[in-house]
């Protein structure tokens, strides 16, 4: 079946850095785009930053960019978030999501709190 396990979230200091990793198994990883989602408390979920299949293209919201850094390794199945500069405004729920025309996959998302 179907599982997109995401890590690396945790309790860093402002000015921080971390990296997400989101493990994808039961689909052809290297044909869906994928994308990095976060949803912080009582707001909407945002797209954060996106990379497509072959990672020809990458995406970022205003606020990742010149942060963030999305990678993939299609050998290994698996999609990273690097987050450099980290703000308390950063703080969320982040999600892996697979996307392919009409099919979309899920994580169940890991946390990161930004405080000192």
């Amino acid at each position: 079946q179907v599982q997109l396990v995401e890590s690396g979230g945790g309790l860093v200091r402002p000015g921080g850095s971390l990296r997400l990793s989101c493990a994808a198994s039961g689909f052809t990883f290297s044909s869906y785009r994928m994308n990095w989602y976060r949803q912080a408390p009582r707001k909407e979920r945002e797209l954060v930053a996106q990379i497509t299949g072959a990672s020809t293209s990458t995406n970022y919201a205003d606020s990742a960019k010149g942060r963030f850094t999305i990678s993939r390794d299609n050998a290994k199945n698996t999609v990273y978030l690097q987050m450099n500069s980290l703000k308390p405004e950063d703080t969320a729920i982040y999600y892996c999501c697979a996307d392919r025309v009409v099919t979309e996959y899920w994580g169940q998302g890991t946390q990161v709190t930004v405080s000192s």
